[in-house]
């Protein structure tokens, strides 16, 4: 078996490479497993189905959509990596009508690692530069 950290880029390759969220899920996520980001729209919620809606929402609405793993440090049972989320908004996002605007967002997450299982998420995503790249806000100034 790899490491903790072996997993999370497993994860984040099939989610990536368009795998089936369902088949993605049950290959890396607890049945129990805790979503504590929350993204507009969305809030924090426990168990497979937080994070089948956000991964799938995500799928969904963001053709050529890469996690893009920049940094990542394994301590204990807890995974952190340092990603940027790339893509092209083609489908509605959080209640946003496609765009066709293209995505280079950035993101922490943290995760921990449970029986060789994803049991829980932390991430902070920049939310207001993914909104103002698909024009759902307007930049500053």
């Amino acid at each position: 078996m790899g490491t903790a950290k072996d997993l999370v880029r497993g994860m984040y390759d099939d989610i990536s490479g368009g795998v089936d969220v369902g088949t993605m899920l049950d290959k890396y996520v607890t049945d129990d497993f805790i979503e504590y980001e929350e993204l507009p729209g969305m809030s924090a919620s426990s168990g497979k189905e937080a994070a089948r809606q956000q991964i799938g929402m995500m799928q969904a609405a963001i053709s050529d959509l890469r996690f893009n793993v920049e940094d990542m440090v394994e301590e204990g049972n807890k995974v952190a990596a340092r990603v940027t989320i790339t893509g092209t908004h083609t489908g509605e996002f959080m209640g946003i009508p496609a765009s066709g605007g293209t995505l280079d967002v950035k993101a922490i997450d943290v995760f921990e690692v449970r029986d060789g299982k994803v049991a829980a998420h932390w991430g902070v995503t920049d939310t207001a530069a993914m909104l103002m790249q698909i024009g759902a806000i307007e930049p500053p100034g």
